[in-house]
């Protein structure tokens, strides 16, 4: 059957090719350890899964208004000022299915033909993969090491052209773990004033997860871009909550309309009783959010220390997010064939950097979303591969 031409070019997040290779392994009876998926191994904390069982019992089984419950909306609104003191209305609050569907919603309303879309190289895979579907041109931003894996105003603002509608940031970033100096979020933002027809898509999904003292900067709080910023976060990384599709995005009153009617049209609404848990998430007791980034801080030290004492690899340290980006260029392999020799030898997942762009040659992504037990076995099994130049 003959499909449209554009399904051709839509890409795939690796990590889930990674992820089911390394469940083949395993029950082949392979003692696999799994460093390459980006997901926290906590159990989501009892008081929320209790809301969403307690939304079922009391009858919250049907349909809600396609841009979320006003509870929901509204409980945003308050923890984005307590977080940031900034002012959001619950009517620029658009609940959603999951992270990615807010990338899906914003590349698609700027992406077609002939325009130019920026996203960040190495980045999240599928920023590149939906620009492309669309027909967009995709325009790398390098996010360097020598940058410490954050954005430079200075190059980003030079690849912006009269075809450019949208600029996709990330910081805290997937998958280096960088992050942005606000001094150099201030020259960005300066530099965007010359430039007011560029929508911006601010992915702070991992706005929680800092160390060292790194306060996030959200671009909310810039108000001279408001007009055109388009906010993605959300409750998987933060509250362990990855598989019940929960997230949210904030919108400029010009397009939240378009936003709406692409939900009526896409997925009428999110689950209804996930959103009663979200909702006691954000309402309730923070501990776990606080011992969840306690241990990710313990294990980030274990992956830099032994990464770094590893034959021809050096790893700076992440200062966000729970994955570090560690550099084997001096190993004599390539990322590909390295990650994959990895999993198949000694059963340790990681993520090669290619897929996550072209600049991501050179490195491996090692999630510590996984125990520190498992994280110094996985780290040695590689020290002793690279140790005997297989």
């Amino acid at each position: 059957m003959k499909t449209v031409d554009k399904f051709a070019r839509i890409g795939e997040e690796n990590a889930f090719a990674v992820l089911a290779r390394a469940s083949v392994l395993a029950a082949q009876g392979m003692d696999v350890i799994n460093l390459g998926i980006g997901q926290p191994d906590f159990p989501t904390p009892p008081h929320i899964v209790e809301a969403a069982v307690k939304a079922l019992r009391d009858g919250h089984h049907g349909y809600t208004a396609a841009n979320g419950i006003a509870e929901l909306r509204e409980a945003v609104s308050a923890d984005l000022h307590r977080r940031f003191q900034e002012e959001i209305s619950p009517d620029n609050v658009l609940i959603v299915p999951g992270g990615k569907v807010t990338m899906f919603t914003a590349i698609l309303m700027f992406g077609e033909p002939g325009v130019e879309i920026m996203y960040p190289d190495p980045g999240f895979p599928i920023y590149r993969s939906m620009i492309e579907f669309t027909g967009a041109t995709p325009v790398p931003v390098p996010i360097r090491e020598e940058k410490g894996f954050g954005v430079s105003a200075e190059e980003t603002l030079s690849l912006i052209t009269s075809k450019t509608r949208l600029l996709i940031l990330n910081s805290p970033a997937n998958p280096c773990g960088g992050v942005t100096p606000k001094a150099e979020i201030d020259l960005l933002i300066a530099g965007l004033a010359a430039h007011p027809e560029v929508a911006i898509m601010s992915d702070e999904i991992y706005d929680q997860m800092l160390y060292d003292g790194e306060k996030h900067v959200t671009l909310l709080s810039y108000p001279e871009i408001r007009d055109r910023l388009i906010l993605l976060n959300g409750w998987s990384k933060t509250y362990a909550m990855t598989g019940w599709r929960m997230g949210y995005s904030v919108w400029p009153d010009d397009l939240y309309d378009k936003a709406r009617k692409l939900a009526v049209n896409a997925w009428s609404c999110v689950n209804t009783p996930s959103q009663y848990a979200a909702i006691a998430a954000l309402t309730g007791p923070q501990d776990a959010v606080a011992e969840m980034l306690a241990a990710f801080d313990r294990r980030r030290r274990v992956v830099v220390d032994l990464a770094n004492a590893m034959p021809g690899v050096s790893c700076v340290v992440p200062k966000g997010a729970f994955y570090a980006f560690p550099n084997i260029k001096d190993t004599g392999w390539q990322a590909k064939p390295l990650a994959s020799k990895l999993l198949e030898q000694t059963g340790v997942a990681t993520i090669a950097g290619p897929d996550f762009g072209i600049l991501g040659e050179g490195y491996i992504r090692i999630s510590y979303a996984n125990s520190e037990e498992n994280i110094r076995r996985a780290l040695g099994r590689m020290h002793e591969f690279l140790n005997a130049g297989q």
